[in-house]
């Protein structure tokens, strides 16, 4: 084993003495998205395009939305469950069209990684509102667009929870009658 390999397998154990920890694929992912990020400034550099000195808070509050939206559609959705098969395994429904995934083991530390990232939209976040702030600066009009319609169906699922409150409370007040 090479000098290098060695270290790294004591850096994990060191880290992690009792579980095992994705190191090698987290800095996969972290490469990853550094290339994405630099790939996006390129791209803003390439073709000129102004980068706002101060996004607009309408933008930011849009963007914050949408990418609430998208995250949890793509990490939670029942629908979008194939994207994550080769990364998780389904656990249960855990309510309003989402599902709960687990990690799958087996396989490369990136694997188990990548399947961290997109069942956890937390993690995900990041990635979605990077991909939108790129698309604000390079395609505005059409990431507005896309974000709109994101923040639409946000708005819904929160007009379709509020109801659902209401139409129990309105059951039950029924029920007392």
């Amino acid at each position: 084993m090479s000098a290098v390999k060695e270290k790294v397998a004591r850096l994990r154990q060191a880290y992690a003495p009792h579980e095992h920890r994705p190191l090698g694929g987290y800095l996969a992912a972290m490469g990853t998205y550094a290339g994405v990020t630099a790939g996006i400034a390129g791209l803003v550099r390439a073709t000129g395009r102004p980068v706002p000195e101060r996004p607009a808070p309408s933008d930011v509050v849009l963007l914050s939305i949408a990418t609430h939206k998208l995250s949890r559609l793509l990490s939670k959705d029942a629908v979008t469950s194939p994207l994550r098969a080769p990364f998780t395994r389904y656990d249960k429904p855990i309510g309003s069209g989402e599902v709960m995934e687990q990690v799958r083991d087996q396989g490369s530390s990136t694997r188990h990684a990548i399947g961290e990232l997109l069942s956890c939209p937390f993690c995900l976040a990041v990635w979605i509102a990077t991909g939108l702030t790129g698309g604000l600066v390079l395609a505005p009009r059409l990431t507005r667009l896309v974000a709109t319609a994101l923040t639409a169906v946000a708005a819904s699922d929160f007009l379709q929870m509020a109801y659902a409150v209401a139409q129990q409370a309105a059951e039950g007040d029924h029920d007392e009658d």
